[in-house]
C-alpha cells in the first residue's frame, strides 16, 4: 500500500481527543504565552489545543497572553484524506489472508536445559543464570 491516511493531531490536554486547531507556545524569557494557528509540525515544547481549550486559555499570574488570529473551526477531512482512507479499506479487503499459525508446543524444560548446557560447554563460560519453568 503506497498511500497512508493522514493523521489529525489531537489536543494536548489530558483526556481530550478533539482535533487540534491552535498551537500554544510559552516564551519563558518574556513571561508570555502565545496562541497561534496550528503549527505545520508538532514540536516538543509546544502544545496543540482544540477550540474549547484554546478559548479557555489562561496563563500563570503575571504572564501576558498573545492570541494571534486563529481559525477555531474544526478541520474537515480533505479529499486526499478520504481517498487515502478508501484505498486503505480497499487494500485491506482484497489482501490474502494468511492462516494463523498453531500455538507452539511448550518446550520440554529438561531438553531446553540440555541444549543450553551444550552451547555453554563449547564456549568455556560458566553458567550463572538459570531458566525456571512456568508453573
Amino acid at each position: 500500500m503506497t498511500s497512508a491516511v493522514a493523521r489529525t493531531r489531537t489536543c494536548s490536554r489530558a483526556a481530550c481527543g478533539a482535533a487540534a486547531v491552535a498551537t500554544l507556545t510559552y516564551v519563558y524569557a518574556d513571561q508570555t504565552a502565545v496562541l497561534g494557528p496550528l503549527a505545520t509540525f508538532a514540536e516538543p515544547h509546544t502544545y496543540d489545543l482544540c477550540s474549547t481549550h484554546a478559548t479557555r486559555l489562561t496563563a500563570p499570574r503575571g504572564w501576558d497572553v498573545v492570541k494571534l488570529a486563529v481559525d477555531l473551526s474544526e478541520p474537515s477531512p480533505s479529499e486526499d484524506d478520504l481517498s487515502a482512507l478508501a484505498d486503505a479499506v480497499r487494500a485491506a479487503g482484497t489482501a490474502e489472508r494468511q492462516p494463523t499459525p498453531a500455538p507452539a508446543a511448550r518446550p520440554d524444560p529438561a531438553a531446553q536445559e540440555a541444549a543450553t548446557e551444550e552451547l555453554l560447554a563449547g564456549s568455556g563460560r560458566r553458567r550463572h543464570l538459570r531458566l525456571l519453568p512456568e508453573d
